[in-house]
């Protein structure tokens, strides 16, 4: 099946938010909620979508920021459970990172109720299956989402074009990261596109020849 893709990068950290349905004029699964839901909004109304849910790849508030404004009783969000009580505090995650306060709007938790992601479950939402990588190292409940018979990875902020996500914030490890990396991320196919949290898009190929920091795993 051809899926439609899209994405838009939002709020101040040019977070990639994604739009995942089967066709336009129906159903669509979000990836990743930056805390512009207004933003994601319009990219679903470009194409006549209707969001049934979110899945959020780890608790950084530039990725969970804005499933307040998204979910609903009929849009449900997931995210592993590992990183929900990051999640309620945005303000405190930004206060750590920056050193000092940052405009984050009126609300100061994220209180919607997320569904548990459990890892190498599958999850058929809107006819697509999505497989949940959990791929701690970012973030200990970190989640890549993997579209098997499309060949496509949405990776949050575990791999990037030749890079990887930062190990130095809270509740972060390198070693895990890279392990995480080694063990269920690399060995996807080379053809295999992999759409990550920020930045423009890559292959698993091109990053096993050309991404520095993971010579040390080949």
């Amino acid at each position: 099946m051809a899926l439609l893709i899209e994405s838009v990068p939002l709020w101040h950290f040019e977070t990639n938010a994604y739009v995942i349905a089967p066709d336009r004029g129906g159903p669509a699964v979000v990836v990743d909620a930056p805390p512009d839901p207004e933003g994601v909004g319009d990219l679903l109304a470009k194409f006549d979508l209707t969001p049934v849910a979110i899945l959020v790849t780890h608790g950084h508030v530039d990725h969970v920021g804005g499933v307040d404004g998204i979910a609903s009783e009929t849009v449900r969000a997931y995210m592993h459970p590992l990183d929900i009580d990051m999640a309620r505090h945005p303000r405190l995650q930004l206060q750590a990172l920056l050193g000092s306060a940052f405009p984050m709007g009126d609300e100061e938790l994220v209180s919607t109720q997320f569904n548990d992601l459990e890892h190498e479950e599958t999850l058929t939402i809107a006819e697509i299956d999505f497989g949940v990588l959990h791929t701690p190292g970012h973030t200990p409940g970190h989640c890549c989402f993997y579209l098997e018979q499309e060949a496509v990875l949405f990776s949050g902020d575990q791999l990037f074009k030749r890079g990887i996500g930062r190990t130095d914030l809270p509740g972060g490890s390198y070693d895990d990261l890279m392990r995480s990396m080694a063990d269920y991320v690399l060995p996807l196919p080379s053809e295999t596109m992999v759409l990550p949290g920020h930045g423009p898009s890559t292959t698993i190929g091109a990053e096993r020849d050309l991404n520095p920091f993971l010579q040390e795993l080949q």
